[in-house]
């Protein structure tokens, strides 16, 4: 059974439970949604990705979670922290964050409203010293997001990923500090 991590004005963040995998790939793995992130995903897949973040959660208490609208009940994206795991990063082990929305509720404040709240659980559940977001310069919606978190641009972090087409590399980084965040609250 799902627990709700964190909740928000218009959204309940929850764990990744049992059939959300096929609730993802129907709502959330569309071409468009997908676009900058390698594709539309095959089930195993995100049966894959699901079954990583619930060792994430029993690990170390933090991953994705399914993103809940609650007037509706229904499942709108996902959204959650990890840690930098691919082999390429320059900064494995940080905490990363980050979203996707589903398409037909885009523009409503959803991937802003969600990923403030998990910055905040970063920093006071999980004392994450700093918290970094990854994206492509293509990719516009997503850093102009990370910008408004008050997150900076790190080229220092960039790095090419051969799973990703050449429009979409580099991979790049933002971050923000728990005494930026501070600075900001």
């Amino acid at each position: 059974m799902a627990d709700i991590v964190i909740e928000t004005e218009r959204l309940v963040l929850r764990t990744i439970d049992e059939g959300d995998a096929e609730l993802q790939f129907r709502l959330l793995n569309t071409p468009t949604v997908m676009e900058h992130l390698g594709g539309v995903k095959e089930l195993h897949e995100i049966e894959a990705k699901h079954a990583k973040t619930m060792a994430w959660f029993a690990r170390e208490g933090f991953g994705f979670m399914m993103m809940v609208e609650k007037i509706s009940g229904e499942v709108v994206g996902h959204a959650g922290m990890k840690r930098v795991d691919h082999a390429l990063a320059p900064n494995q082990g940080d905490f990363e964050i980050g979203w996707l929305v589903r398409e037909d509720r885009w523009r409503r404040g959803y991937a802003s409203e969600a990923m403030r709240a998990v910055v905040e659980w970063a920093f006071t559940r999980h004392q994450a010293s700093h918290v970094v977001a990854l994206t492509s310069e293509r990719n516009e919606p997503s850093w102009r997001l990370m910008e408004k978190l008050g997150m900076r641009r790190r080229k220092d972090l960039d790095f090419d990923d051969p799973a990703y087409p050449p429009e979409d590399n580099p991979t790049i980084q933002y971050s923000i500090s728990r005494a930026e965040w501070e600075s900001e609250e």
